[in-house]
């Protein structure tokens, strides 16, 4: 069974007036409204000038970054938060060199994506012009589809397909490629519709095969992951699961599409995963991935759970099942919201072995997520007491992004998700990812706290982002954890390499006085008795001025969440 997803509506009309001529730039645009772009995240240069010009006039709002780097990432993290891809635009050479970041962030997170690159004009290709490349040798390996705009009678066309190619299957990046020259044309050509995604569904064999599979099982457990859901698919799976007594643990940096206080929530999986959770894909008898595959970071590098005997179900839309290790028992072909959609039918006797079963793990997820104590200890600012203080003041609806690094652990552990998407990461272990996903979230969703927990040496790499905060009214919380190193590598070489630490330690900055430059809020706490006043003042500001804010902790290296 196949359903196609509701195209956004469009401005197309029946009428057989032919369109006034617009240049294909400005074709570009309209496209883009059609398919529903609510803003593009963008770096100028003069290679797409005319489709900046083109934006001038249009609904979409252009959000001007600081870096490529930062455009990329905001539009990744856009194309995570809504069914739709994200929209960056860069220029060529240099400004596509610095995009390949978010690129490569799309293409491991299966997000959703297109990111323009205008190019030098058609006629001085292969003369070696200024910042000329090859977007398709640079891009084809690490991108869906790499397109170039050769006919401006195209643009709407091109448009659509990058848009449905991003979407379609398995989500992720698409490329288009904008010659300058080529974007000044003149064309008549109304507007392309967007072209329906299928979305697949549950034959009646699936139907069968799934409950068969459930009804043997005495310990089923789901593990959800990817960004192809919507909030009411997840609200659905978790009462389903509910319901049934089944536990669901989440793909590592996905966590919230089943709630963080569900009864059958049982934690994380995947890079440094505490116990119990380490263990649940060996111990359970059959395994529901959904919107994922096991690949290697869920299986410990290809180890765990490899004994092709097993009994794994993969609900995803990807044929190919790119990424993933272990038995495959059954795939059922189908995007997330729509497989939940026909599971909703199928209703089996709870067993008492799977009560006993989701019982003890969630158990064990309550044990682990307990807040420390909210009172300072002597000593140094602590992760640990700044979490404690946060998070009993969040609202249900509030979302948390970060980066790459040990500081994320305490995201892991305490942050309460409740619902898709209120977790932001890069599951490609990218650093520099924190920042410009707050600020788009914040975009997003003003009315909502967003909160950042950024490593010291992960800030740098972006945190001139921050003026695009101040500039377009982001105002996100951000802490940052300043141990004075890289941690997650200095753990690698205590554990390979003891007692010889070699690159890296870092002398930093005053990241509060850098975020009050930037025209937010910055307070620094160096003693742990400073955190809770320097949390409130932080959300005050934010909340009285509508500014970001961010809260520098200077903590002990060593600390970590787990």
């Amino acid at each position: 069974m196949t359903e196609l997803l509701a195209a956004p509506t469009s401005p197309l009309t029946s009428s057989p007036t032919r369109p006034a001529p617009r240049t294909a730039g400005h074709v570009i645009v309209e496209a883009l409204a059609a398919h529903g772009v609510e803003r593009a995240y963008v770096v100028p240069g003069e290679s797409y000038l005319d489709v900046l010009d083109g934006l001038h006039d249009s609904g979409i709002e252009t959000v001007v970054t600081r870096h490529e780097g930062g455009a990329a990432y905001m539009a990744e993290a856009d194309g995570k938060m809504h069914r739709r891809p994200g929209i960056a635009m860069v220029t060529r050479g240099p400004g596509a060199a610095n995009a390949h970041v978010g690129l490569h962030t799309a293409w491991q997170d299966s997000t959703p994506m297109v990111l323009f690159v205008g190019l030098i004009p058609f006629d001085h290709r292969d003369r070696e012009a200024f910042q000329e490349f090859d977007v398709k040798a640079w891009f084809d390996t690490g991108a869906k589809r790499v397109m170039v705009l050769d006919n401006a009678e195209r643009a709407s066309e091109i448009v659509a397909e990058a848009m449905f190619a991003a979407s379609s299957g398995r989500p992720g990046p698409v490329v288009v490629g904008l010659p300058e020259d080529v974007l000044r044309h003149e064309v008549h050509t109304p507007t392309h519709p967007p072209i329906p995604v299928a979305t697949g569904g549950m034959t009646a064999r699936d139907v069968d095969a799934l409950t068969q599979a459930l009804a043997g099982a005495a310990k089923p457990l789901f593990v959800t992951g990817g960004n192809d859901w919507t909030p009411a698919a997840a609200q659905q799976l978790t009462a389903w699961l509910e319901r049934h007594r089944i536990p669901a643990a989440a793909e590592w940096r996905t966590e919230g599409t089943v709630p963080f206080d569900s009864p059958s929530y049982v934690g994380p999986i995947g890079y440094g995963r505490p116990k119990p959770t380490y263990d649940l894909l060996e111990e359970t008898d059959l395994l529901v991935f959904v919107g994922t595959v096991p690949g290697d970071t869920l299986t410990d590098g290809f180890v765990v759970r490899q004994d092709w005997s097993r009994k794994n179900f993969l609900v995803t839309m990807d044929p190919s099942l790119r990424g993933r290790s272990g038995a495959v028992s059954y795939q059922i072909v189908a995007k997330p919201d729509v497989f939940v959609r026909d599971l909703a039918g199928i209703d089996l006797p709870v067993r008492p072995e799977w009560v006993a079963w989701t019982e003890r793990m969630r158990a064990e997820q309550v044990q682990f997520a307990a807040l420390p104590p909210a009172t300072p200890t002597p000593g140094p600012a602590r992760m640990d007491t700044f979490m404690a203080n946060l998070v009993p003041g969040l609202p249900r609806d509030a979302i948390v992004t970060f980066g790459a690094g040990e500081h994320t652990n305490w995201a892991h552990r305490y942050f309460p998700t409740h619902g898709f998407a209120s977790m932001l990461s890069a599951r490609n272990g990218s650093m520099g990812y924190s920042i410009p996903s707050a600020v788009a979230a914040s975009l997003s969703y003003p009315g909502r706290r967003v909160v950042t927990v950024a490593g010291d040496g992960e800030f740098l790499m972006n945190g001139q982002e921050l003026a695009t905060a101040a500039q377009y009214g982001a105002t996100p919380l951000v802490v940052v954890v300043d141990n004075a190193e890289y941690g997650t590598i200095r753990t690698h070489q205590e554990r390979h390499y003891p007692g010889r630490v070699s690159g890296t330690q870092l002398k930093n900055p005053d990241f509060a006085l850098m975020a009050r430059a930037f025209g937010g809020f910055g307070v620094r706490a160096e003693r742990d008795e400073d955190v809770p006043a320097a949390l409130e003042a932080a959300l005050r500001a934010i909340d009285s001025d509508r500014i970001f804010a961010l809260v520098h902790l200077v903590v002990e290296q060593r600390t970590r969440a787990y």
